[in-house]
C-alpha cells in the first residue's frame, strides 16, 4: 500500500491541508470528528486496499483549527459554499476523478457532510455517516453558536469558566446531567487551551446547520444510498436520532448498530464502514 499524500490548498489568507490516496475515478471525501484530523481516516486504508488500487480515491480534509490547516480569517466563518468550492478544486486537481462524489462523515464531520448534501445534492451519489452530528441540533450548541447573546456568553464562559464548573457540578450531583456528558464536558472545559480551541472550532463552523426535514426529502426523492452507523453505547450521539431519520428518508437509507461507544474509527469496525462504500469495479 502506498502512503497517503499531502497537499495544501489556498483559501483567501488561509490554507487547507488535505491528504489523499488512490487513483480511481470515484472520489470519497471524508470529514473527521471534533479535535481530530484527516489522519483519522488512514486507519481505513488496509480495509480498502483493493478498492484504492482499482476504483477509489479517498480524500480527507483538515477542518479549520484542526490538524495542519492554517485558518487566518479573523472573525470569518467557513461558509458551506466556500468548502464546496474547495472540494471541487481538489477534485479537479486529481487525475481521473470525475463525476459525483461519496461523502463520509464521522461525528462532527457528519454535520459537514450533511450540509454539503443539502447544498449540492447533485454532487453526491452516496453517503456514509458514522456516529454523525447534524441530525439533531444540540440546544447548547444552538445557543452558543447561533445566537448573538449566546455566543457572547459562550466566549466569556470560555475565558472565565468558574460559574460554569459550579453549575455543572451541581447539576451532576442532582442527577440532572448524564454522567458521560459530565465527563465529556469537563474534558473540553477544564483546560485553558482546550476551552480556547472549543470556542474557535464551534464558532468557525456555525454556518453548517443542516435541516433534518430538507435532508430527509433529498434522500427520499433521489433514493440516495445513505448508511448510518452508530454505537449502541454511545452517550454523545445516540442511535435513536438515526432511526427517526430512517423513517422519513425511505428505503435507500440503512442503519447499522454496533456493540460499541462513540469512537468507531477503530480497526475492528473498519470492515463494516468500508462495506458501505460504492465501488463499481469490485
Amino acid at each position: 500500500m502506498k502512503e497517503f499524500r499531502e497537499k495544501f490548498i489556498s483559501f483567501r489568507s488561509s490554507r487547507f491541508r488535505y491528504i489523499w490516496q488512490g487513483s480511481g475515478s470515484h472520489i470519497l471525501f471524508a470529514f473527521h470528528g471534533y479535535g481530530e484530523s484527516a489522519a483519522s481516516f488512514t486507519i481505513l486504508t488496509d480495509a480498502i486496499a483493493d478498492a484504492l488500487d482499482h476504483d477509489l480515491t479517498i480524500v480527507a480534509v483538515d477542518l479549520p483549527f484542526h490538524g495542519e490547516t492554517d485558518w487566518c480569517e479573523a472573525g470569518l466563518l467557513l461558509e458551506p459554499h466556500d468548502l464546496l468550492r474547495l472540494l471541487e478544486e481538489i477534485a479537479a486537481s486529481l487525475p481521473g476523478c470525475t463525476g459525483s462524489w461519496s461523502l463520509l462523515g464521522y461525528s462532527m464531520g457528519g454535520r459537514i457532510a450533511l450540509q454539503l448534501l443539502q447544498l449540492a445534492p447533485h454532487r453526491v451519489e452516496r453517503m456514509i455517516l458514522v456516529a454523525p452530528d447534524g441530525l439533531k441540533v444540540n440546544p447548547w450548541y444552538r445557543l452558543a453558536a447561533h445566537t448573538t447573546y449566546g455566543n457572547r456568553l459562550f466566549r466569556r464562559t470560555m475565558q472565565r469558566p468558574l460559574w460554569f464548573f459550579l453549575f455543572l457540578r451541581a447539576a451532576n450531583r442532582l442527577g440532572l446531567v448524564n454522567p458521560s456528558f459530565y465527563k465529556f464536558t469537563f474534558q473540553y472545559v477544564a483546560d485553558d487551551h482546550a476551552r480556547h480551541d472549543l470556542y474557535q472550532r464551534w464558532t468557525v463552523l456555525r454556518a453548517f446547520k443542516p435541516s433534518f426535514q430538507k435532508l430527509a426529502a433529498i434522500v427520499r426523492e433521489k433514493a440516495l444510498p445513505v448508511h448510518l452507523i452508530y454505537g449502541d453505547y454511545d452517550r454523545v450521539i445516540r442511535w435513536q436520532r438515526g432511526e427517526r431519520f430512517l423513517r422519513l428518508a425511505g428505503d435507500s437509507c440503512k442503519l447499522t448498530r454496533l456493540a460499541a461507544g462513540h469512537r468507531l474509527l477503530q480497526p475492528e469496525y473498519t470492515g463494516i464502514i468500508v462495506s458501505t462504500l460504492y465501488l463499481p469495479s469490485i
